[in-house]
């Protein structure tokens, strides 16, 4: 924080004069730090059955039902709980999971499932076709008083069981993309409250709850995959919304992981108790603008913060260049609709973002609240850059810090804010669960971006049975969102992983989870 803070002062005091290289930050995704000398050490490290951690997250989960939860913070811990019908694996590839085979019909309308044999829940019941159609219609909404919980899901038509071992799920129209929601939490059926009482068939199950301190989970022995059981017996997520406490936890031996930790908290570490791996977050951080309040309704004040802003300038200064810069709502993990030219659309430009502020009427500027999350320090350091680039144009930024809590429900959900710093994951892995969002009647907009030839895309996008041309289209919403300047695009930032040489076996996942089922103790 302290570091950034003196950079900050000195941006300001040579704000006119100071540019640094355009050159763009490369991440080795899944690679270990150069700061882990004993790489070879962790590789070749015997793993041990038993014992527990503590892992440190900076949020408390939001539900602890898989169908309602929407924080990307909770979806790291339920990914350890729940499993769907397919889940995803480090590479990206859906594995059948609840299901044991799937077939997708060729006019995309139909997904039919193999139930796998003596897949258990967690309260020890065999999973059922009738556990699984209802997961599914409670999604879509059928046994939810028609609103769906789960967008992608208001396509659902029907869910049949032509036998017991047989689900087929029937779509309202053509959907080739619907396979990735399929990793949704299946739950037994007639469960009174999922968020008190959650179930699913992972190979971590739920043990204890303390709310804003702690989430206990306990190996489920009856996992239906033997040869990948859990390592570890039990796993405690431990609520440390301050960085600096998390630094001391690990420091101290009190808390054994930490991801998402900023480059001076891992160099404070010690490289012979620690091993640090590197990747992407799968996030996109922006300074994300609600495109609903003056005067960000004005697609000028919008395009001038853009050239006001030197986004990679604000990576070599919060993060000393690792991460990757973006221009639009698409992380580089999913390579093929990733669009990196996007990211030189906004080169810094002073002069046109004042000519902008100036047509705009503001030839003075104006004032506005970036709105942050005050559990999350990489986001704060990047608002602090931001404040002082901004100062160049005339605009005067002020930050409040929130408690995640109060995000996620006023600026979230209520969208009482001017402008926010956070980063926003896929959820799923598709491209619609980026740029569903942007669409003018999402409930999940929370930028408030209306634009009808974005709603026209996505409309063919959906009906769309062509890769190719859903590619196409979705590359053609990620242009508008950047021509239209729905927010500030930063960058997809780099996630440190400091993980207690006592332990190994972490893998990044192309989504923001932590698969706990991995890490084990190092045998001594």
């Amino acid at each position: 924080m302290k570091r950034v803070k003196n950079i900050c002062l000195l941006l300001f005091a040579l704000t006119l004069i100071l540019v640094l290289g355009g050159c763009r930050g490369e991440k080795e995704e899944g690679k270990e730090s150069t700061l882990n000398s004993t790489s070879s050490q962790e590789t070749n490290a015997e793993p041990t059955m038993g014992g527990s951690i503590v892992v440190g997250i900076s949020q408390d989960l939001d539900s602890l039902d898989p169908h309602k939860s929407v924080a990307a913070g909770t979806k790291e811990v339920l990914f350890n709980v729940y499993e769907g019908l397919v889940k995803p694996d480090s590479s990206g590839n859906y594995i059948d999971a609840v299901a044991k085979s799937h077939t997708i019909s060729e006019d995309g309308k139909t997904y039919t499932f193999q139930l796998r044999d003596g897949v258990k829940f967690h309260n020890g019941a065999e999973v059922t076709a009738e556990d699984v159609k209802y997961s599914i219609e409670r999604c879509a909404g059928i046994t939810e008083g028609g609103t769906p919980l789960i967008a992608a899901f208001s396509n659902v038509k029907s869910v049949e069981i032509p036998d017991e071992k047989t689900i087929e799920i029937h779509l309202k129209q053509a959907d080739t993309e619907f396979l990735a929601y399929l990793i949704v939490g299946i739950v037994p059926k007639n469960v009174e409250d999922y968020n008190k009482n959650p179930i699913g068939t992972g190979p971590f199950m739920y043990d204890s709850r303390s709310p804003q301190d702690y989430v206990k989970l306990k190996k489920f022995d009856e996992y239906w995959d033997q040869d990948h059981q859990a390592y570890l017996d039990e796993v405690t997520f431990k609520v440390v919304s301050d960085s600096s406490a998390l630094v001391n936890g690990l420091k101290s031996g009190a808390i054994h992981m930490a991801a998402r930790i900023s480059i001076d908290e891992t160099a404070s570490l010690d490289p012979n108790a620690f091993t640090i791996y590197e990747g992407g977050s799968n996030l996109v951080q922006a300074l994300y603008l609600n495109n609903a309040k003056e005067p960000f309704n004005d697609i000028r004040v919008r395009q001038a913060l853009c050239y006001a802003v030197n986004r990679q300038e604000i990576v070599d200064m919060v993060s000393d260049g690792k991460g990757t810069v973006i221009g639009s709502s698409m992380f580089p993990a999913f390579k093929k609709y990733y669009m990196p030219e996007l990211a030189d659309y906004y080169k810094q430009d002073i002069q046109k973002a004042k000519e902008l502020l100036k047509e705009a009427g503001y030839p003075n500027g104006f004032t506005f609240t970036m709105t942050v999350p005050s559990n999350y320090q990489k986001h704060i350091d990047v608002a602090q850059v931001l404040v002082e680039q901004l100062k160049q144009v005339g605009v005067n930024a002020k930050i409040e810090l929130v408690e995640w809590d109060s995000w996620l429900s006023d600026t979230y959900v209520n969208r009482n804010y001017e402008a926010t710093v956070v980063g926003v994951d896929a959820a799923y892995l598709s491209a619609r669960a980026l740029l569903e969002r942007f669409t003018s009647d999402y409930s999940r907009n929370f930028i408030n971006y209306s634009n009808p030839k974005y709603d026209e895309l996505y409309e063919q996008v959906q009906k769309s049975t062509s890769d190719e041309e859903q590619v196409k289209l979705y590359k053609e919403m990620e242009t508008l969102l950047t021509e239209d300047a729905a927010n500030v695009y930063i960058q997809d930032m780099n996630n440190q992983v400091a993980l207690n040489r006592e332990y190994s076996g972490y893998e990044f996942y192309p989504l923001y989870v932590q698969d706990m089922a991995k890490i084990y103790k190092v045998a001594q």
